[in-house]
């Protein structure tokens, strides 16, 4: 399981320009399950999204073709969830 930080390195008004597409970009992911849940950080600074991938390359692969990439930065971190709602145990699969 992945946490995907990112940080914007552009003004607001960029990054609203670029949300449509960034959305498509999420669906593509929740669709194939990769994504379990995203969203904005509060200040609007960023985002957060959580990823369940077989491991970094792929991540890195995946995040590779987000079009936020010309406004973002992303910090990758990989954990192991050991304590989880049931809800949640059913995502990991």
């Amino acid at each position: 399981m992945f946490i995907l930080t990112l940080t914007y390195k552009a003004p607001l008004e960029e990054v609203m320009r670029l949300l449509p597409v960034h959305y498509d970009f999420l669906n593509k992911y929740y669709e194939s399950g990769h994504f379990i849940a995203s969203g904005p950080q509060i200040p609007r600074t960023g985002g957060l999204i959580i990823c369940k991938a077989e491991n970094r390359s792929e991540v890195e692969q995946i995040i590779s073709e987000d079009p936020f990439n010309e406004i973002a930065d992303y910090q990758v971190t990989e954990f192991e969830p050991n304590k989880f709602t049931g809800t949640f145990e059913m995502l990991m699969r």
